[in-house]
């Protein structure tokens, strides 16, 4: 009979946390201190060699300690924005898009893949020691044809061990100002991700995924105490909505939130807004690019994280038996 209590007693424990929103994934490591660098690429052209070897020596000078920020020493991950191999425009996806072919939980064999923006990134994150978020690449699936807007992700050892297909396509249109509309060459992708270091667990998505809290708030509820977004918003939707949304995101599920942007540049057809950033679990930007190519540091303290949740400690407080939690069965 105790026995019997004690399972119903601890079933009913899990339960309520369940329903209050406890995160119940035990599998996550521990937030650590890391350097975070940020790479706001520029002399993004119509050239993929003359852009890969420009990201591969930013690369380069993100790990020696160029750029600015508060950071000291390594970064232990280094980020690439959004389209970093290619002109942006739905024009130029199909053009430059390589195929990968990486399937979730299978070793990947980065010799004989069929890309050359993987190869690059995997020799730059091995050579370097570092973890590489290889900013996003337009990606054909050769199995359906399909178009991705796709970010890679590398271990120090230049391993490629997650990737994430841009869910939500940015199409828009706000009359007199601009209209894009990428599913007219792109595919959504069709699951959330993630990638676990020794430091923390960081949640990925790109650029208009930032716009649907869905997303963010799976990704905190499955552990990720980071969420990293390569993106690329306008000169119209920046001074809009960049900061506020970064914000907005981490403060809702009290995480350390991230956007890398591309540079500025007006000779191009798409104007990327910049202004890079790193926001903290209370909504605190740490560190802001301008508009131009520069290399941001910052150094991601746990104590931030776990002062936020206990001080304001919503993620105990949630009214799953109220609402519904929208991480079950992501």
């Amino acid at each position: 009979m105790l026995r019997w209590f004690a399972r119903s007693a601890s079933a009913s424990s899990l339960s309520l946390q369940r329903a209050r929103g406890v995160a119940t994934m035990s599998s996550a490591p521990t937030l650590k201190p890391f350097n975070l660098a940020l790479i706001q690429l520029g002399q993004i052209g119509a050239d993929k060699a003359a852009n890969l070897k420009h990201a591969r020596e930013m690369i380069r000078k993100a790990v020696s300690g160029e750029g600015v920020g508060g950071a000291q020493g390594k970064p232990d991950l280094v980020v690439l924005p959004e389209c970093f191999n290619s002109p942006y425009g739905h024009v130029h996806f199909p053009v430059y898009a390589e195929s990968i072919g990486y399937k979730k939980g299978d070793k990947y064999d980065v010799e004989a893949s069929e890309s050359e923006s993987v190869k690059m990134l995997s020799e730059a994150a091995k050579t370097e020691g570092v973890w590489l978020l290889g900013g996003s690449i337009p990606e054909k699936d050769p199995s359906d044809g399909n178009v991705y807007n796709t970010s890679t992700v590398y271990s120090p050892q230049g391993e490629l061990v997650a990737t994430h297909r841009k869910v939500h396509l940015f199409d828009i249109d706000i009359p007199g100002k601009i209209k894009f509309k990428e599913s007219e060459t792109l595919t959504g992708g069709s699951t959330t991700n993630f990638f676990d270091t020794d430091f923390a667990r960081i949640g990925l998505g790109i650029c208009y995924d930032v716009r649907f809290p869905e997303l963010a708030a799976i990704s905190a509820r499955q552990g990720c105490q980071v969420l990293i977004y390569p993106g690329a918003f306008n000169m119209t939707t920046g001074p809009l909505h960049w900061e506020l949304l970064q914000r907005a995101r981490a403060v809702d599920n009290q995480v350390f939130f991230s956007m890398c942007s591309p540079a500025r540049d007006l000779t191009a057809a798409y104007h990327a807004w910049g202004h890079s950033v790193v926001v903290d679990p209370m909504g605190v930007k740490l560190v802001e690019a301008e508009d131009g190519e520069t290399i941001l540091h910052v150094h991601i303290d746990p104590k931030t994280f776990s002062d936020a949740r206990a001080g304001i400690p919503v993620t105990t407080q949630r009214r799953f038996d109220v609402y519904p939690d929208v991480s079950k069965g992501a």
